[in-house]
């Protein structure tokens, strides 16, 4: 179980992320450049003393996640996107990890939009301490497939502890016959992706996503910094060129990446080109019933 400091970073953490979502939301509108969004976004963390605990995913239509505009990315909304925003905050380890899903200009997929978020606000109105993984998977799919649609099976949810994103279990949304209980103490990430499609996301091209693999010296004074810079700002926690606040960052990370020092994320894309809704929220388990720690 968590003390009371401990308690109050995660709470701090999951309301900045939470903040920053509504507001990436929000910004999302016909003409408006991905990058900004996912500037304004990371800034509002940055500004209310969090660090990123993963750059701002903007991942538009049948993209599900992994997504983040790069340094010079010039792509704009159009009205009829489909735009998950997926942001996390961290506060001294503790992580608030949060998504949300808004349709720009147009409302055609309003209820695959909300099938999302009410799936994930079911799992909210039970889960706590001795919950069995496959009963959260299990209303999940229950929920998605009473609004008629899939869910893809292949993205889950999944434990979060300190300084670390996943860790321990992963959440399927269906019932995959995991029996394992939620215990009091537990940081759990539910986030159903619901989709028109088929129901699984293959790997994509590179999403401009980033993480530390191997610590390897670099010869040249230029690369050895940035690889210093990394290891204190983003220890454990992927991240983008763009969220470095180092000059030239977005050539020492392609360096990086071809010395096999960095690995990247690829994008993932709904199998049958599908549109794809998100919804998530961070719980803390203390009793019988969790506590969103990503409001609203």
């Amino acid at each position: 179980m968590l003390n009371g400091e401990e308690l109050a970073k995660l709470r701090r953490a999951g309301a900045v992320a939470g903040a920053a979502r509504e507001l990436g939301l929000n910004l999302c509108e016909p003409g408006k450049k991905l990058y900004d969004v996912a500037e304004e976004v990371e800034g509002y963390i940055r500004e209310h003393g969090c660090k990123l605990a993963f750059p701002c995913n903007v991942s538009l239509n049948e993209v599900a996640a992994h997504y983040t505009p790069g340094v010079n990315d010039e792509s704009r909304f159009e009205a009829g996107d489909v735009v998950k925003i997926d942001c996390g905050a961290m506060l001294d380890g503790f992580i608030g990890d949060t998504a949300g899903t808004v349709e720009v200009g147009s409302h055609a997929y309003a209820g695959l939009i909300e099938s999302s978020r009410r799936a994930r606000d079911t799992v909210a109105e039970f889960i706590g301490d001795g919950v069995p993984l496959n009963e959260v998977g299990r209303a999940i799919e229950t929920s998605v497939r009473r609004d008629g649609f899939r869910v893809v099976e292949n993205l889950c949810g999944h434990q979060i502890s300190r300084y670390e994103l996943h860790a321990g279990f992963s959440v399927t949304p269906y019932d995959n016959g995991n029996a394992q209980r939620i215990v009091a103490g537990m940081t759990v990430a539910i986030e159903p992706f619901v989709t028109d499609g088929g129901g699984y996301v293959d790997n994509g091209k590179p999403g401009g996503i980033v993480q530390l693999l191997r610590d390897r010296p670099q010869s040249d004074a230029g690369a050895q910094a940035f690889l210093d810079y990394v290891k204190e700002e983003f220890p454990s926690s992927p991240f983008c060129a763009r969220s470095c606040r180092f000059k030239d960052a977005d050539r020492y990370v392609r360096m990086l990446l071809r010395r096999g020092v960095l690995g990247s994320f690829a994008q993932l894309v709904e199998t049958n080109g599908g549109m794809v809704s998100q919804h998530e929220h961070t719980f803390y388990v203390a009793g019988p019933r969790a506590e969103v720690t990503t409001p609203p």
